[in-house]
């Protein structure tokens, strides 16, 4: 009996919050350019990188399968949706080697600069080839990266344009005004405005040393974040749960959350909220690594050459 050869697939992943032509334009772009079979659009349950949700994710899932109905090769996956949890990378691209071979997986530029950081990265770097969806190739730093490709693409919009900006010409005529009602009920305030709500609810919880870095031009996994000291390990606990209560009226949800008896990390999607007790902020000097992503991206204004 004769073995027949797995599909070659690439994985493009994201939380597709809306899907626009952006992501259209990285999908022709690299089925155009790669050498695969289909390549698999495959939108995140939760994703803590991104920008704040707009939909869920059933309704996410509906718009990729949409958008992409047209284009043979694409296959719009809902394996890590059903897995009603936030996934991790490798664990996806281990679940569809069972079915394919994944030759590729399609990052945007902005994962560069914490990309070595993800959940067995070295284990990726080895057995898949990076593909960057770019507009900017000549500034990509890929030092660490094994093996990759560029692709130049033309769109200048992100999710976060079309729900901060209301950008809809860059949505489908198909899922618009499913976008356009769910927009009508979106959290209107700006995110520094959002910002200083948070700030006010750890104070008024004697949270202690509040500290806002603003990483919007920093290449980070988030556009602010916000650190502060609790009294104790009982205290961490105690904001958090402060801070989700009293941030829900103004339309705030935590998609994803991690603690241990020292600390708390909320993720609001464009905002991250540290909660630490001080031997362990001082430990890990987190400020120090955010001030230098700061500086570092000052320097690049500069100089960007």
């Amino acid at each position: 009996m004769v073995n027949t050869p797995k599909p070659t697939v690439a994985i493009f992943g994201g939380s597709f919050d809306p899907p626009h032509f952006g992501h259209q334009s990285i999908v022709k772009n690299a089925i155009d350019k790669l050498d695969i079979d289909q390549l698999i659009v495959l939108p995140a349950y939760l994703n803590p990188f991104k920008s704040s949700s707009l939909a869920d994710a059933s309704q996410r899932l509906e718009w990729c399968k949409v958008l992409f109905a047209k284009e043979e090769k694409v296959v719009v996956s809902d394996y890590e949706i059903t897995e009603g949890k936030s996934v991790k990378t490798s664990q996806s691209v281990r679940h569809f080697q069972k079915f394919f071979k994944v030759k590729y997986l399609i990052i945007g530029s902005d994962n560069l600069s914490t990309l070595n950081l993800w959940h067995e990265f070295k284990w990726l770097n080895e057995n898949i080839i990076w593909v960057i969806a770019t507009r900017d190739s000549y500034n990509l730093n890929t030092n660490y990266l094994k093996n990759y490709k560029v692709l130049e693409i033309d769109y200048k919009v992100s999710s976060t344009d079309i729900r901060d900006k209301l950008e809809l010409k860059y949505i489908d005529s198909k899922i618009k005004n499913s976008v356009k009602q769910i927009l009508k009920g979106q959290n209107k305030m700006t995110l520094d405005q959002r910002v200083e709500n948070i700030v006010k609810v750890l104070d008024d919880k004697k949270a202690e040393e509040i500290e806002v870095f603003n990483l919007e031009n920093a290449d980070y996994i988030a556009d602010r974040v916000v650190i502060a000291n609790s009294l104790n390990l009982k205290h961490t606990q105690a904001l958090f749960s402060y801070l989700k209560d009293e941030l829900k009226p103004f339309g705030e949800t935590f998609f994803h959350s991690d603690a241990s008896d020292e600390w708390v990390v909320g993720d609001l999607g464009d905002i991250l909220v540290h909660i630490m007790i001080p031997d362990y902020r001082q430990r890990y000097s987190i400020e120090e690594f955010l001030s230098e992503l700061v500086e570092n991206q000052k320097k690049r204004d500069i100089d960007p050459a």
